[in-house]
């Protein structure tokens, strides 16, 4: 899709309190676009629109739209909005986040870090690789980084580094030079209906990656070495624990405030070497997994080695990505992303390993009843390694679905092939006065999910 834009355009999005239009709004304004936008809501997103001087309204009508020239919409967006009937009405252009975003970026060298799970983790990393080597890449992330407090930068140099969202299918316009696949997984059924469509999607996305670039895939992932098996050019190297990697990850250390490891770098007609001790402020091996992928891009480009491990260790981390919160009671709070069963089993097995004797806690917020009926019976057994769980109301999102069972019956379901003990809690002030009651000593609590869950977790020591 050509989308041509002159500078005198005036661009309205809707939705633009998303992570990814914020971010995306950000990068535009930066590059001198007249950008506005609306939401349901203020949020954090919001205030640091508003800072960057990103004319916002709250609520959407048509007046909104009143001068604009161009509508971007985020995949939430229903036909039914009263911005997008406006539009049409006018027959203005309309285009998706992900179309504009792949014509902002066509004219750069990108970085695309596609996958289910650990893709802006993995994002951060390469950016922050990028930028200790003074490349000064543009970012857009679906997740904000500490080291400036913003999902997107605007970089001076001709490099970005971006992370793409399969959710709906809009990564595939995405231009990449370099593109990374953590792991593809049973995510976004609502969309794709099957995993096969996912897989063929992923197969078209590494296809487009030029012969001056390359792939850089995962091959711990079962469904990675699935869509593999069907490249037809080889473009790509490998990355992971299974021996078979051109990055091998070797001689792990996991400890509460840091991991570390070596990458052995076995690439064809290259000298076999290695990058050792490097170390990263993350835990879990799905964290270490996510590093090697941005280390591997890095020496690939041709950034040193001295610079990969430096950037590495001085990591400043993601916002929402097991992030000590407060302690009360000697209980040590946490606020984490994980919503999908990958996620939470990846999380739990990476903080067991580093707190041997403490008890887990998690305070769960399932989000979308969509993710819910599809993942039941994964959901059920994500919890091993928890001690207890306390389950929150599900995150609608916007979702109008009926869920099909008791939650009640899934609370119980999760108690059985967990082997936890769950708690079932109806909003935030029944989940503190919970806290109140029930959690006290040397225990973790891990405030788990997608949606409000974050804020509750946040608002917990004043309701305390």
């Amino acid at each position: 899709m050509k989308i041509d834009l002159a500078k005198n355009e005036k661009i309205h999005f809707v939705g633009i309190g998303g992570i990814g239009m914020s971010g995306l709004a950000l990068i535009m304004k930066g590059m001198g676009f007249n950008i506005q936008g609306s939401d349901i809501s203020l949020n954090k997103n919001i205030e640091r629109l508003k800072k960057n001087k990103i004319k916002i309204s709250i609520g959407h009508r048509k007046k909104h739209i009143k001068n604009v020239t161009i509508l971007v919409i985020s995949s939430a967006i229903k036909n039914n909005n009263p911005e997008v009937i406006e539009a049409k009405r006018k027959a203005l252009p309309i285009y998706k986040r992900g179309d504009m975003l792949a014509h902002i970026v066509s004219l750069t060298k990108n970085v695309v870090v596609a996958g289910s799970h650990g893709k802006t983790t993995t994002t951060s990393l390469v950016a922050s690789i990028f930028s200790k080597a003074k490349i000064d890449p543009t970012i857009i992330n679906g997740g904000v980084l500490n080291s400036f407090n913003n999902s997107a930068k605007l970089g001076r140099s001709n490099w970005c580094i971006l992370e793409s969202d399969e959710s709906d299918g809009s990564f595939i316009k995405v231009p990449p030079t370099y593109s990374i696949i953590t792991n593809v997984d049973r995510e976004h059924m609502d969309y794709y209906k099957s995993v096969e469509n996912l897989k063929r999607l992923f197969l078209k996305f590494l296809e487009k990656v030029p012969s001056f670039g390359k792939s850089f895939i995962c091959i711990d992932d079962k469904n990675n070495n699935e869509i593999i098996k069907n490249i037809k050019i080889k473009n790509y190297y490998t990355y992971g624990t299974n021996k078979k990697s051109n990055f091998l990850i070797k001689n792990i250390s996991q400890y509460r405030e840091f991991s570390v490891f070596d990458i052995n770098i076995k690439l064809p007609g290259k000298k076999f070497s290695t990058i050792k001790n490097v170390q990263i402020p993350l835990l879990g091996l799905h964290n270490i997994r996510n590093a090697t992928a941005a280390a591997a891009v890095a020496i690939t480009v041709g950034i040193s080695k001295k610079i990969i491990v430096q950037a590495l260790k001085e990591f400043k981390g993601v916002q929402r990505r097991f992030n000590k919160i407060f302690t009360y009671r000697k209980t040590v709070f946490f606020d984490d992303y994980a919503h999908h069963p990958t996620e939470i089993e990846e999380v739990l097995k990476g903080v067991k390993h580093a707190y041997k004797n403490q008890e887990i806690i998690c305070a769960f917020q399932p989000h979308r009843i969509s993710r819910v009926k599809d993942l039941k019976e994964e959901f059920s057994y994500a919890f091993k390694k928890a001690d207890s769980v306390i389950l929150c109301p599900i995150y609608s999102a916007g979702e109008k679905l009926k869920l099909g069972f008791s939650y009640a019956n899934f609370a119980k379901i999760i108690m059985k092939n967990s082997k936890v003990k769950v708690f079932l809690v109806n909003d935030q002030y029944e989940l503190s006065k919970f806290i109140k009651q029930s959690i006290y000593g040397n225990k973790i609590l891990i405030g788990m999910g997608a949606g409000s869950i974050s804020s509750w977790i946040k608002q917990l020591p004043s309701l305390l």
